[in-house]
């Protein structure tokens, strides 16, 4: 059952206003909360007309409405172990007609677990996943409990974009004969595009767009439809890279960051064949969601990449060409950033795993 009184529905589904006001560069931005007293939640799917949907890593999905958080049955079973668990959940583009909603998460597999993405309708009362199907999960399943990814991104043309990490087991990276460590690209139904990069060539996985990843845990697509994702790296070189079919993003042969015990990474900062961040921190913010910004609240802002951080408490704001960060939002909402959204009227929402909760951004005044 949900935790009693714990979970508080707030503010726009009918509960008291709790709300802050931050400075940026916009001009004040008032910050709300929605959901209070989530237990380490991890993604956010806003829903057309009203409602949204949050998933928590130990395995609940809620389904947030008119005052109410109800846990969703049918969610595939998880194996919660360190990261991974129920991890992310996007709201289908025709969601108003298929009521469908992808989830990724990690399945239990021989031998530990690995990444894999369910797809699945939201009835109506919104208390159940009917008609679940795994349609995807990384081969081969591995025992440790890091680096699963994971978010999945609807593209413009209906494909899936789905980021999984290396697991922890760096080479994997660059062996393109599984798919730990690369941005992959499916069908809706699971089946392989047949103009992904890869497709008909020897001992190469089809389903892979991009390899040389190491944990990317954000995702959101541009104006022109191109996949941008932040990325872990270890001691430094956190990356954000825009994604292009068939690319190398070189982990672990090379990285601006050093492994944590202070060794040199790899063969350096750059080789041929490999691409270089567009841009990185060092030393890491820990990035976790991402969000290219499309301006209709916030027309300064338009174009802009927003990526929250776990380790330093706030969200980054990016823009420019070269891209660079150029601003830090920061408040006690921005406790441990996990995920960030962009809503259909414009606002900017999201979760902080420190504070347990789901917020809302709009302009003040």
């Amino acid at each position: 059952m949900l935790r009693a009184v714990a979970i508080l529905v707030l503010s726009i589904f009918g509960g008291p206003i709790y709300a802050d006001t931050l400075q940026t560069s916009a001009g004040p931005v008032r910050v709300t909360a929605v959901v209070q007293g989530l237990d380490t939640p991890w993604a956010i799917g806003i829903l057309p007309g009203g409602g949204l949907l949050v998933t928590e890593r130990d395995g609940d999905l809620l389904f947030v409405s008119q005052g109410k958080a109800t846990r969703v049955s049918g969610v595939p079973k998880v194996e919660v172990n360190g990261q991974g668990g129920l991890l992310d959940v996007t709201v289908a583009r025709d969601f108003a007609q298929s009521r469908e909603v992808f989830l990724t998460f990690s399945k239990p597999q021989s031998g530990g677990a690995g990444t894999a993405v369910a797809v699945a309708r939201l009835s109506d009362s919104g208390a159940q996943l009917e008609n679940v199907r795994v349609i995807f999960e990384a081969v081969p399943g591995g025992s440790t409990g890091r680096h699963f990814g994971s978010r999945v991104v609807e593209a413009q043309d209906g494909t899936l974009f789905v980021t999984i990490g290396d697991r922890g087991d760096r080479p994997t990276a660059q062996d393109r004969s599984n798919h730990m460590g690369t941005v992959i690209r499916i069908n809706r139904d699971g089946s392989v595009p047949a103009d992904n990069p890869f497709v008909g060539q020897a001992d190469i996985r089809p389903e892979i767009w991009s390899y040389g990843h190491r944990n990317p845990q954000g995702a959101g697509l541009d104006r022109q439809g191109r996949l941008w994702i932040s990325e872990h790296g270890a001691s430094g070189g956190d990356e954000v890279n825009l994604v292009r079919a068939g690319r190398n993003y070189g982990w672990p042969v090379i990285s601006y960051g050093v492994h944590y015990s202070g060794q040199k990474i790899g063969e350096g900062t750059s080789k041929p064949g490999m691409e270089q961040p567009e841009f990185y921190w060092d030393p890491s913010i820990a990035p976790s969601g991402l969000l290219v910004y499309s301006g209709k609240l916030w027309p300064e802002w338009r174009g802009d990449i927003f990526v929250g951080s776990l380790k330093f408490d706030y969200i980054a704001r990016l823009e420019g060409s070269p891209l660079r960060e150029v601003e830090q939002i920061k408040g006690p909402e921005t406790e441990r950033v996990r995920d960030i959204v962009e809503a259909p009227d414009g606002s900017i929402w999201f979760i902080s795993v420190g504070q347990g909760a789901v917020y809302q951004m709009i302009p003040s005044g």
